[in-house]
């Protein structure tokens, strides 16, 4: 409990269990954490379960309750081995962040300072003229079917306790065309399609479905761009309030949409993006 005016209130997430894909890095691990402290048991759930391990440790200090499953969500046996893992540990999920996510095809999250270095690939196969089906199929693979088989699968466990709330990670690349990132383009538009698509299906089981689309955020998955000075000055240039985000701003959104706060919203996307949307004519 926390003391807010005088008032005596419960943590937002009191007696929840939250599980969040994409857990080890970036929006992920601050979900995971920010949740931790507010009061649910976690389920960090990543590709990497070596780093899924230190976010564990990490909540636990914060005085939560958590476990590290690894998992690569575009397999559908493994997001199954997911969900049976949170439910034989915690007996049930409550809420969900599917933060899980890549940039381009050769992505592999490692730590910030390792980020700027390790983010080596083809830039040729960046552009649609020349975008191998390769690439391109695992930018989906990743980005959308995961997110389809990770909301699938937490729903249909949701539904045995009575409902839920999952958030998605979109982007604010679901709205706006970004050269040179067709893949990753289409498949946060199709997160927010699907987003939609789960919001109306769900309703009857008391389930709500709503996504985050971030700006330009300092994550490791963002590492080589941002130690760019160029970059950075740009990016910052077309953000209405002048700075990059953190990933403390997009788990303040997934943590309202999840807590009963937002009990009444289902099916919408939040832009915590500092003004772009406003700002774009998209």
């Amino acid at each position: 409990y926390y003391s807010l005016h005088g008032r005596i209130m419960s943590q937002r997430l009191q007696d929840k269990v939250a599980l969040i894909t994409g857990g080890a890095s970036g929006i992920g691990r601050e979900c995971a954490l920010k949740f931790a402290v507010e009061g649910a048991s976690v389920v960090v759930a990543d590709l990497n379960p070596e780093r899924a391990a230190a976010v564990v440790d990490e909540a636990i200090a914060e005085g939560g309750q958590a476990i590290g499953i690894g998992v690569d969500i575009s397999q559908p046996e493994e997001v199954s081995s997911m969900i049976k893992g949170a439910v034989e540990n915690f007996g049930r999920i409550d809420v969900c962040v599917a933060a899980a996510g890549i940039s381009h095809a050769a992505y592999v999250s490692r730590e910030p300072d390792e980020q700027a270095t390790a983010d080596r690939y083809d830039k040729g196969d960046m552009l649609l003229l020349n975008k191998s089906l390769e690439s391109w199929q695992r930018v989906i693979d990743v980005n959308l079917t995961g997110v389809m088989l990770t909301n699938q699968a937490v729903a249909n466990q949701m539904i045995k306790t009575g409902g839920g709330a999952i958030v998605n990670i979109a982007s604010v690349a679901a709205r706006t065309a970004l050269m040179g990132s067709s893949d990753y383009c289409v498949s946060k538009a199709g997160v927010w399609m699907l987003t939609k698509c789960g919001a109306i299906e769900l309703a009857r089981h008391n389930i709500r479905v709503n996504a985050v689309g971030p700006g330009y955020i300092r994550t490791s998955m963002s590492g080589a761009a941002t130690n760019s000075e160029a970059w950075v000055t740009a990016r910052t240039r077309e953000t209405p309030l002048r700075r990059l985000g953190e990933p403390s701003d997009i788990a303040n959104a997934c943590l309202y949409l999840c807590s009963d706060e937002s009990s009444f919203v289902t099916g919408e996307i939040i832009f915590p993006d500092g003004g772009i949307m406003a700002d774009s004519r998209a």
